[in-house]
Formats: C-alpha cells, structure tokens, sequence
C-alpha cells in the first residue's frame, strides 16, 4: 500500500508542469505532448567517414581543416554568394580566422551527434579543399534528408561542379539510407523549394495554433 500511494504522489507531481501550463493559458511544450522526433539516421548506420573519389577524397569537417576551408570559400566569395548561399552574409570580407574555427567546432559537434554531416572535398594528398558536401534533414514532408554541394569559383569553371554532383548523387544513393533525398537548386528548381519550405512552416506553425 505504502508503494502504491509513493507512485500515485509521484505521478500527480509529474503531472502538475503541463497542468499549471494549461492552467496559465500556455500550452505545455511539444516534448511534454508529442514523442520526440525520430533521429536522423538509425543509431546502426555507420556513417561515412572517409571516401575516395576521382581526384580528391571526402572527409568530415573538423578544426584541423579549418585553415584549408577557410582559403577555399575566402577565395571564391562572389561565386558562392551567387550559387550556394543565395546572400551577402556568407562568406563575406570580415570573417576572420576564430570565426572559421568555430564554425568547424559546431560542424564537428553536430556530425558527432549524428544530427547533420558536413564534409570537405580535398584534393588526394589533403592539401587544398576543392569544395564541400552537406548532409542534413529536411523540413519539407516526402523527404528524409537534403543534400548540398559547393566547389570553389576555380573548380567550377574546370567543370568539377557537375562532376562532383554527380558522384555525391550515386554516393547517398548507395551508401546512405535514405529513401527520398532533396536536392535544393539542382535537381529541385529554387522556387519551388523555397515555395515547399514556406508551406511547411506554415502547417507546423497551423497545427501549433490548433494544439493550444
């Protein structure tokens, strides 16, 4: 008996944040009403990390690659601006050397945790970045991951752009599972990504409304 009213207490004071949440005209958060979203890839999944190619290998982003990364997009601002970024504020004049390492510190920690992939694309003796490869989850319904791509302005007027799409396409096809992947300004036209990211902010944000 004396279990059994411990478990009830226990239970009643679980309970109570998601009360006094209702009770304050706030809805409880989307952890304490809806299971948590599945991960991003199975905790099975070997994920890649380190692949040959023609001419160059692929490898996850870390710091010790930061200064390469940083001279390979520093370099070919203007044409990233134009066909990776869409934007002015990356990269741009003024990012400095701690900003570069940052940067690969949260990358790094990110493929670690297995909730995105970013990898450099050098050349076969690790010397210099010809560009790099982005793996991440959608947000759009219908597919389970995107994938991105840059090379530097050099690589692209040598044509290594379609050579490079090309190979990461059978690449994620073959070695990654997933099932519908998305390919932002590539094989999907930007406006009609852009059009399908709005619609779905639009009804996760229409059912968040709904919930409370």
């Amino acid at each position: 008996m004396m279990w059994k009213a411990g478990a009830g207490l226990a239970l009643t004071m679980l309970a109570m944040p998601a009360a006094a949440a209702w009770a304050e005209g706030t809805a409880p958060s989307s952890a304490t009403v809806a299971a948590p979203a599945p991960p991003f890839v199975s905790a099975g999944f070997n994920v890649p990390t380190h692949v040959e190619g023609p001419g160059f290998k692929v490898v996850p982003l870390a710091p010790s690659l930061a200064k390469i990364d940083y001279d390979a997009y520093m370099a070919s601002i203007e044409h990233l601006q134009k066909t990776f970024s869409r934007s002015t504020s990356w990269p741009r004049e003024g990012i400095s050397a701690a900003d570069a390492v940052q940067d690969m510190e949260t990358e790094q920690a990110r493929f670690q945790g297995r909730k995105s992939f970013a990898y450099s694309v050098l050349t076969p003796d690790g010397t210099r970045e010809r560009g790099c490869v982005y793996v991440y989850p959608s947000t759009v319904p219908g597919y389970d991951a995107v994938v991105r791509l840059w090379v530097t302005k050099a690589e692209y007027d040598a044509g290594f752009d379609a050579e490079l799409y090309q190979w990461v396409t059978a690449w994620v096809k073959a070695d990654w599972p997933f099932a519908n992947v998305a390919y932002p300004g590539r094989a999907i036209e930007w406006s009609a990504w852009d059009a399908m990211v709005a619609a779905s902010k639009a009804g996760k944000a229409g059912s968040a409304a709904q919930a409370q």
